[in-house]
């Protein structure tokens, strides 16, 4: 067992097949409808991807960033060099699988238009028609502000700062620490809109 758990690929591996039987346990009660099970899969992965991003923004904002001053200094390039690399592959990834099957998630429902025009694709007139619209438009509008951080301003930063891939070798100190805190910087914004972003998901699903 111990072997088995020590190894990642296995236990991931693992855990979809567990989920391919719930699947054969939900077709044996409710049967299966494709346009049903579509939508519900993209709505899954639509969650994993998401759990996986916040999951990692919030690590950084409330686990790593507070600890660095406390890490001594002998033992903070090891951090830099290997786990927050591999931390951001699988964060700005998981950011852009978020993204896409949400956007896939909205057209399949068709309401992609009227969330990213937060429902004023009818006018204005007696808005919000549908309000459901309206909250899951602010939500896909802070999830894009979000995922745009993600790929334009904290990893190009991070990149910098980190010297990620070889790619800024003589990059100066100063121009490091500036890069370095618009990346935090970047990452706390996230944090922020995280919060409103995850209750505007939840009360369109729950509160309309």
């Amino acid at each position: 067992m111990a072997g088995f758990l020590g190894n990642l690929r296995n236990v991931v591996i693992a855990g979809f097949v567990l989920a391919i039987l719930l699947v054969g346990v939900y077709c044996s009660v409710q049967g299966f409808d494709t346009y049903t099970f579509a939508l519900f899969t993209l709505r899954w992965l639509h969650v994993l991807c998401g759990v996986m991003w916040i999951g990692l923004l919030w690590y950084f904002n409330f686990v790593a960033a507070p600890t660095m001053p406390k890490i001594p200094d002998e033992l903070k390039p090891a951090l830099g060099r290997y786990i927050t690399p591999s931390a951001l592959f699988w964060f700005r990834w998981s950011a852009m699988g978020t993204l896409l099957f949400g956007i896939a998630l909205a057209m399949h429902n068709s309401y992609l238009i009227e969330a990213y025009t937060l429902d004023l694709s009818q006018g204005t007139q007696g808005w919000p028609v549908v309000p459901k619209d309206l909250a899951i438009g602010i939500g896909m509008w802070l999830g894009t502000i979000m995922w745009f951080n993600v790929w334009f301003l904290i990893w190009p930063n991070q990149q910098k700062a980190l010297n990620i891939g070889g790619k800024y070798p003589d990059i100066a100190a100063a121009d490091k620490a500036a890069a370095a805190k618009t990346a935090g910087m970047f990452s706390r914004i996230n944090t922020l809109l995280s919060i409103p972003m995850l209750f505007s998901m939840v009360a369109a699903g729950h509160l309309y």
